[in-house]
């Protein structure tokens, strides 16, 4: 079930909502049982044939978590090791079996010329999130940092609706303690609204801004499969409109699940913070998708040996995790390879810093143009990256790569070249070349990109937007501070507070993000 269709808005969320606060008046247990079986349901919505698979995962899990605290209560830590390894090993076999099985056997007859031949599997939803949500509990289970003997407070804990298809990935020790507290069980009202706010921000995100950017993307990659040469101008409108759209999609449905669950009054944690504002490669994976991030970096970076070993280990460490990471992401080479991309990129930006922190004079530019350059370098190998995060293969991500480079040459439309007037002949001179038609088409790419990068940079998100009531879990700081001082009249003028005017203007946005929804049209996440 999409947070972006009528079923959901109108009859499965009040539902779900209503049933699960006028049940805990009487009994928080029966509560948390109807939430998790609610959840169960609004995953088999997609598919009911996958729910046993989530419920045979969350026995395995729970079984083996529950092994794995008693034999640490016991000080057995060899066996309680052993047996995390083995539910490691069960669920990564799991998830290797429907996301990687096709993609082994496709790479593994083109190598040997074998024709093995399997059954094309069909990817459960949420795999990816559900496992490591359980696999970071294991971990935490075999640290004796968490324990959990409630199965349903443990299922309600994997399942829960609103992170359950595309995150965040959640961890015991921050969400159960929530529903532990009599308080969640209550409704408050100020919960609501704070949680409706955010809510509705994220489906005008979706259905206004992401959905609305992807026509000026999907036609232009479409073209690279197809082998089609791209110039200069459609190349770039093509891969910047589709930076923008995974931007406000996936922003939009973080948003959409913190809201959701701040309703219920429990809070999540952040997943998403302006990343486009990052001034270096470090500083964007610290701002998109964090709990990944984190998730990342606290169990595979750091069991990697992190930099405790030498610089040359930790830079191997870093591309180890980025590869792996963009493997997560899909069964493909161009996912590898972005991994591998934004690895290399981590890799410069450490060295860069250690070089720059040494022996070059500070500040060795002014701080301005210092700023803009990093910002604007950032951006463009995010960008780059994004390419093959697209492209439905590797020939296609050249071929944008090809057109972007001007390699094709830059074109413009014969409606935009005649408005150029006297300018025109010097751009002619400098390669430039027209077409018929198309002006329109290129006037809306433009305007769309030049409108969401100015969203993007100049505005405050979400967060900040209702920083005054803590909206989730750890609210992140890094560069709140500078990004206030140079914007500060416009954080404050829409710093959100329970007022009439906030009211109407949520009435607007939630409007507008329904009669938006001519077309159901799934988040992109959805498919990793």
């Amino acid at each position: 079930m999409l947070f972006n269709s009528y079923a959901f808005l109108f009859f499965y969320f009040p539902f779900t909502f209503a049933a699960f606060f006028a049940i805990g008046r009487y009994s928080r247990s029966l509560a948390a049982l109807w939430l998790f079986a609610a959840s169960l349901f609004f995953y088999g919505w997609w598919n009911p044939a996958y729910v046993s698979l989530l419920i045979g995962s969350i026995l395995f899990n729970f079984a083996m978590g529950s092994a794995i605290s008693r034999e640490h209560h016991r000080g057995r830590l060899t066996w309680a090791k052993g047996l995390l390894i083995a539910a490691i090993g069960g669920d990564l076999a799991l998830l290797a079996y429907y996301k990687y099985a096709n993609f082994f056997l496709i790479n593994t007859n083109e190598l040997l010329g074998t024709n093995w031949h399997l059954e094309e599997v069909l990817l459960p939803l949420g795999i990816s999130f559900f496992t490591f949500t359980q696999i970071a509990f294991l971990v935490d289970a075999y640290r004796g940092e968490v324990k959990e003997r409630n199965f349903i407070h443990y299922g309600l804990f994997v399942t829960y609706f609103p992170h359950l298809i595309a995150g965040p990935v959640l961890h015991h020790k921050e969400m159960m303690p929530q529903f532990a507290q009599a308080q969640t069980y209550r409704m408050h009202w100020d919960h609501v609204s704070v949680g409706l706010t955010i809510f509705v921000i994220g489906l005008f995100k979706k259905t206004v801004l992401a959905d609305g950017v992807a026509q000026y993307s999907t036609p232009v990659f479409d073209a690279a499969a197809l082998g089609q040469p791209l110039t200069f101008f459609e190349a770039w409108g093509g891969a910047l409109a589709y930076t923008f759209q995974l931007y406000f999609d996936f922003s939009a449905y973080s948003d959409m699940a913190i809201g959701l669950s701040r309703m219920f009054g429990v809070k999540l944690p952040l997943n998403f913070h302006s990343p486009y504002k990052a001034t270096s490669i470090i500083e964007f994976w610290r701002r998109w998708h964090m709990t990944l991030s984190r998730f990342l970096r606290d169990y595979l970076y750091f069991a990697l040996g992190g930099n405790r070993k030498g610089a040359v280990r930790r830079y191997i460490n870093l591309m180890v995790t980025m590869l792996l990471g963009g493997l997560w992401h899909g069964a493909g080479w161009t996912f590898l390879v972005w991994g591998g991309l934004h690895g290399f990129y981590l890799c410069i930006n450490h060295a860069w810093s250690h070089f720059a922190n040494r022996l070059l004079p500070r500040p060795w530019l002014p701080p301005g143009l210092g700023k803009l350059l990093a910002w604007l370098a950032t951006f463009l190998a995010v960008v780059v990256g994004w390419v093959f995060f697209r492209a439905s293969s590797f020939d296609a991500a050249l071929e944008m790569l090809h057109g972007m480079s001007g390699l094709n040459g830059i074109a413009v439309p014969n409606a935009i070249a005649a408005k150029l007037g006297g300018t025109w002949p010097l751009l002619a001179e400098l390669g430039f070349t027209r077409y018929l038609g198309g002006g329109s088409q290129f006037i809306f790419t433009w305007l769309w990109i030049a409108l969401l990068l100015t969203v993007v940079v100049a505005m405050p998100n979400t967060q900040q937007v209702m920083r005054r009531f803590e909206p989730v879990i750890h609210m992140h700081q890094a560069d709140g501070k500078s990004e206030l001082r140079l914007m500060r009249r416009l954080h404050l003028a829409l710093s959100w507070n329970p007022s009439f005017s906030w009211a109407v203007a949520n009435g607007v946005i939630a409007a507008l993000g329904v009669f938006a929804m001519s077309r159901i049209s799934e988040f992109l996440y959805f498919q990793f």
